[in-house]
């Protein structure tokens, strides 16, 4: 099955940024408002959070 739309490669800066797509999964409700609140203390997106998280966890693992 073909694509319909063409990949971006990562050296296209002329190109729109990508408006994303929903990573979804389930976390208690607990867990949310903790993360929500460290969001909002801090200033950031949730969205920047959870990508912030992940590269931290990336690196580290990769020791």
């Amino acid at each position: 099955m073909a694509r319909s739309q063409p990949v971006a490669s990562d050296d296209e800066s002329d190109q729109e940024p990508e408006k994303g797509v929903s990573l979804n999964f389930k976390v208690s409700p607990e867990f949310k408002k903790q993360f929500k609140g460290f969001a909002v203390a801090q200033g950031i997106s949730m969205t920047d959070l959870l990508k912030n998280g992940f590269a931290l966890s990336k690196k580290e693992r990769q020791k």
